[in-house]
């Protein structure tokens, strides 16, 4: 078995009226330094968020989400976010936001496998409990 490693979390939150603070979660960001590991994982569920929040741009919400795959991704298709290393990339990604959509605050933990984790995380944290 692989020795667990430490990674950081966040979970992306759509807050349609940022003025209200409502919001639902809809993506996860997981960063694990040691197994340079930096990815995405989000799902804009348009009959779910139209019941919670009403009419919303989901175009302009998805482009903003593949905008943070690209920036895990890094290399030119991200713009001048995809140069700088791992660690800078996710902390521009879990900063502090007062936009639609926001992160939360960054939590860690221990895994030996950073994408099983951000699979983990994704059903837990953001696809509705059955």
């Amino acid at each position: 078995m692989q020795e667990k490693q430490t990674y950081e979390y966040a979970v992306i939150r759509l807050v349609p009226r940022v003025e209200r603070e409502e919001f639902l979660n809809i993506g996860v960001v997981l960063y694990a330094a040691t197994q340079k590991f930096l990815q995405v994982k989000f799902r804009i569920d348009a009959d779910r968020i139209q019941t919670a929040f009403g009419k919303i741009d989901l175009p302009e919400i998805q482009k903003h989400l593949e905008s943070f795959e690209r920036i895990c991704l890094g290399g030119t298709n991200a713009g001048p976010l995809g140069d700088i290393p791992l660690p800078q990339r996710f902390r521009w990604l879990s900063a502090t936001r007062s936009t639609v959509v926001q992160m939360s605050k960054v939590h860690t933990g221990l895994c030996s496998d950073p994408a099983g984790k951000l699979e983990q995380l994704f059903e837990q944290l953001v696809l509705e409990p059955v």
